[in-house]
Formats: C-alpha cells, structure tokens, sequence
C-alpha cells in the first residue's frame, strides 16, 4: 500500500500542533529497544500500531533540519506523534522499531 499523501506545513511545531488539535496527543519514544508512551509509561508494540500521517521536513541549506514527524493510531484509542531526524542523523533505534509499523492512510 503506498504512504498517505504529505501536506505541507512550514515547520515540525506546525505539524505537531496540527496532529495534536485532531487528537494525537500522545507521544512516544524508544525505551530499551522497544516503545513506550511518554504521557502514560505505556510500553507499546510496533506490530500494534498505524502510521496514519507522515510529514517530512527537508533542510535545503542545513542538513540539521531533515525531520519526520509521524501521526501514529493504536490498539485502545491511542494516537500518538513521533518525532524523528531524518537521514543520516534518524535514531537508528527508532527508524528500526518505525519499519514494523504499518502505514495505512487515515479513513
């Protein structure tokens, strides 16, 4: 299945708050090798959740400004946001645990 179509926003704070008013209020980090929601201490399972939006940030004159940000669902109601690099400076352990996730674009 292709990835949901990227709107454009002018930066990662604008598309964070944009996920955050529809309801992705929650985030979530990588904690020893796996993911845990940062609001509730809940330990998640990638195979359990949905990419359902994904925005990219390009730096044109500064690599240090590659970015993703991800509007991710799971099991029990929850919708979360993940903020990543992108390139050469992505978390090796996040972008590991994000290819286990599935992408699906919003109903």
């Amino acid at each position: 299945m292709a990835p949901p179509p990227l709107t454009e926003y002018m930066s990662v704070t604008g598309a964070v708050n944009e996920l955050n008013r529809r309801g992705f209020t929650e985030g979530l980090r990588v904690i020893g090798g796996g993911l845990r929601a940062i609001g509730t201490g809940e330990a998640v399972r990638a195979e359990d959740l949905v990419i359902r939006e994904i925005y990219r940030f390009e730096g044109v004159s500064d690599p240090d400004d590659m970015a993703i940000v991800y509007g991710i669902e799971g099991r029990r109601g929850l919708k979360a946001t993940v903020v990543d690099a992108f390139g050469v400076y992505a978390d090796p352990g996040l972008s590991a645990l994000m290819e286990k996730v599935t992408i699906r674009e919003a109903a």
